[in-house]
């Protein structure tokens, strides 16, 4: 991973994680200066509560279709057409 990734990821997902702090300080000594730049911006964000420190979580769109199909789904459309022909 590289700085501006790192920089990009947490703008974007607002949650970095102790690890990636743990990189970035353990690299400092060998960033550039737009590298530095960056990364004193992150540490802004992170003191105004921008962005939080915690862990990602992969997405798991097979797990997303799965609870679809077996919780939203019954409770939603189909549930209502069967109780408008009950009724």
């Amino acid at each position: 991973m590289t700085t501006g990734e790192l920089f990009l990821e947490s703008l974007s997902s607002g949650v970095i994680t102790q690890s990636e702090i743990d990189w970035l300080l353990s690299q400092q000594d060998h960033f550039a200066r737009t590298e530095q730049a960056a990364m004193q911006r992150l540490g802004r964000l992170l003191d105004q509560g921008e962005i939080q420190l915690g862990c990602r979580v992969a997405p798991h769109p097979h797990l997303q279709l799965q609870v679809l199909n077996e919780w939203t789904e019954p409770l939603g459309p189909r549930r209502r057409s069967s109780l408008a022909l009950s009724a």
